[in-house]
Protein backbone atom coordinates (compact mmCIF):
# COMPACT_ATOMS: atom_id res chain seq x y z
CA UNK A 1 0.00 0.00 0.00
CA UNK A 2 1.69 2.98 -1.16
CA UNK A 3 0.11 5.95 1.19
CA UNK A 4 0.18 3.53 4.33
CA UNK A 5 1.85 6.88 5.80
CA UNK A 6 -0.89 9.09 4.84
CA UNK A 7 -4.06 6.83 6.10
CA UNK A 8 -1.79 5.98 9.10
CA UNK A 9 -2.08 10.08 9.71
CA UNK A 10 -5.42 10.33 8.40
CA UNK A 11 -6.59 8.17 11.21
CA UNK A 12 -4.45 9.55 14.05
CA UNK A 13 -6.24 12.96 13.25
CA UNK A 14 -9.62 11.20 13.61
CA UNK A 15 -8.60 9.75 17.19
CA UNK A 16 -7.38 13.21 18.24
CA UNK A 17 -10.45 15.29 16.89
CA UNK A 18 -12.88 11.79 17.61
CA UNK A 19 -11.43 11.80 21.14
CA UNK A 20 -12.08 15.56 21.72
CA UNK A 21 -15.48 15.63 20.29
CA UNK A 22 -16.78 12.48 22.60
CA UNK A 23 -15.44 14.35 25.51
CA UNK A 24 -17.57 17.68 24.49
CA UNK A 25 -20.69 15.34 23.49
CA UNK A 26 -20.52 14.24 26.68
CA UNK A 27 -20.33 17.34 28.52
CA UNK A 28 -23.26 18.60 26.40
CA UNK A 29 -24.93 16.12 27.22
CA UNK A 30 -24.75 16.00 31.08
CA UNK A 31 -25.50 19.74 31.00
CA UNK A 32 -28.87 19.03 28.84
CA UNK A 33 -29.71 16.57 31.38
CA UNK A 34 -29.16 19.29 34.16
CA UNK A 35 -31.79 21.52 32.51
CA UNK A 36 -34.06 19.17 31.97
CA UNK A 37 -33.76 18.14 28.40
CA UNK A 38 -33.80 14.33 28.96
CA UNK A 39 -34.22 13.67 25.53
CA UNK A 40 -31.44 15.54 24.13
CA UNK A 41 -28.96 14.58 27.05
CA UNK A 42 -29.90 10.70 25.91
CA UNK A 43 -29.38 11.62 22.18
CA UNK A 44 -25.83 12.66 23.18
CA UNK A 45 -24.93 10.08 25.51
CA UNK A 46 -25.88 7.41 22.90
CA UNK A 47 -23.37 9.80 20.63
CA UNK A 48 -20.57 9.44 22.77
CA UNK A 49 -20.56 6.07 22.24
CA UNK A 50 -20.85 5.64 19.20
CA UNK A 51 -18.01 8.21 18.98
CA UNK A 52 -15.57 6.22 21.53
CA UNK A 53 -16.01 2.86 19.24
CA UNK A 54 -15.10 4.53 16.33
CA UNK A 55 -12.25 5.79 17.83
CA UNK A 56 -11.07 2.47 19.27
CA UNK A 57 -11.59 0.93 15.73
CA UNK A 58 -9.27 3.89 14.49
CA UNK A 59 -6.58 3.13 16.90
CA UNK A 60 -6.97 -0.64 16.16
CA UNK A 61 -6.27 0.00 13.05
CA UNK A 62 -3.37 2.20 13.45
CA UNK A 63 -1.71 -0.15 14.80
CA UNK A 64 -2.75 -3.59 12.43
CA UNK A 65 -1.18 -0.98 9.94
CA UNK A 66 2.06 -0.58 12.05
CA UNK A 67 1.49 3.06 13.00
CA UNK A 68 1.93 4.13 16.49
CA UNK A 69 -0.47 5.50 18.45
CA UNK A 70 -0.04 9.20 19.57
CA UNK A 71 -2.33 11.27 22.35
CA UNK A 72 -2.62 14.66 21.12
CA UNK A 73 -3.21 17.60 22.36
CA UNK A 74 -6.04 20.28 20.83
CA UNK A 75 -7.64 23.67 21.16
CA UNK A 76 -10.21 23.45 23.38
CA UNK A 77 -13.96 23.53 22.31
CA UNK A 78 -16.22 25.77 23.42
CA UNK A 79 -19.39 24.16 25.87
CA UNK A 80 -22.73 25.54 25.23
CA UNK A 81 -25.45 26.40 27.72
CA UNK A 82 -28.05 27.37 25.19
CA UNK A 83 -29.43 23.88 23.86
CA UNK A 84 -29.90 25.61 20.34
CA UNK A 85 -26.87 27.51 20.08
CA UNK A 86 -24.62 24.32 20.48
CA UNK A 87 -26.83 22.00 18.07
CA UNK A 88 -25.64 25.34 15.42
CA UNK A 89 -22.45 24.84 16.22
CA UNK A 90 -22.57 21.08 16.04
CA UNK A 91 -24.02 21.82 12.66
CA UNK A 92 -21.76 23.54 11.14
CA UNK A 93 -18.76 21.08 12.62
CA UNK A 94 -20.00 18.09 11.16
CA UNK A 95 -21.25 20.15 8.09
CA UNK A 96 -17.46 20.93 7.37
CA UNK A 97 -15.83 17.69 8.85
CA UNK A 98 -17.61 15.77 6.10
CA UNK A 99 -15.66 16.94 3.51
CA UNK A 100 -12.49 15.91 5.49
CA UNK A 101 -13.82 12.83 5.83
CA UNK A 102 -14.77 12.12 2.52
CA UNK A 103 -10.87 12.90 1.51
CA UNK A 104 -9.76 10.20 4.02
CA UNK A 105 -12.20 8.13 2.11
CA UNK A 106 -11.17 8.31 -1.29
CA UNK A 107 -7.27 8.17 -0.21
CA UNK A 108 -7.92 4.66 1.25
CA UNK A 109 -9.72 3.48 -1.39
CA UNK A 110 -6.57 0.99 -2.10
CA UNK A 111 -6.72 -0.22 1.37
CA UNK A 112 -9.90 -2.09 1.40
CA UNK A 113 -10.01 -2.57 5.39
CA UNK A 114 -9.29 1.29 6.17
CA UNK A 115 -11.53 2.14 3.20
CA UNK A 116 -15.08 0.36 4.62
CA UNK A 117 -14.01 1.71 7.72
CA UNK A 118 -13.79 5.31 7.54
CA UNK A 119 -16.81 4.33 4.78
CA UNK A 120 -18.69 3.30 7.72
CA UNK A 121 -17.52 6.33 9.43
CA UNK A 122 -18.84 8.59 6.61
CA UNK A 123 -22.22 7.04 6.54
CA UNK A 124 -22.66 7.81 10.66
CA UNK A 125 -21.84 10.90 10.71
CA UNK A 126 -23.57 12.08 7.70
CA UNK A 127 -26.70 10.74 9.26
CA UNK A 128 -25.51 12.72 12.26
CA UNK A 129 -25.38 15.70 10.55
CA UNK A 130 -28.64 15.30 8.66
CA UNK A 131 -30.24 14.98 12.16
CA UNK A 132 -29.22 17.75 13.31
CA UNK A 133 -30.21 19.59 10.14
CA UNK A 134 -33.50 18.40 11.09
CA UNK A 135 -33.55 19.77 14.27
CA UNK A 136 -32.62 22.95 12.92
CA UNK A 137 -35.31 23.07 10.42
CA UNK A 138 -37.99 22.13 13.33
CA UNK A 139 -36.44 25.16 15.63
CA UNK A 140 -37.17 27.39 12.49
CA UNK A 141 -40.66 25.88 12.01
CA UNK A 142 -41.80 24.91 15.95
CA UNK A 143 -39.89 27.76 17.79
CA UNK A 144 -37.31 27.68 20.40
CA UNK A 145 -39.09 26.82 23.09
CA UNK A 146 -41.73 24.75 21.40
CA UNK A 147 -38.47 22.54 20.30
CA UNK A 148 -37.11 22.38 23.75
CA UNK A 149 -40.14 21.58 25.40
CA UNK A 150 -39.98 18.32 22.89
CA UNK A 151 -36.68 17.48 24.07
CA UNK A 152 -37.87 17.23 27.72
Amino acid sequence: MSNKNEIIKSLQFLVTNLSQAADLHAMQSRIFASQGFSKLAEKYKEHVAEEREFVVKFMDRILDLGGELKLESKEGDKVYKDAVEFIKADFEVSKNGLGEVATFVENAKADYTTYDLLKEYYKDEESDMYWLENQLELIEMIGKQNWLVAQL
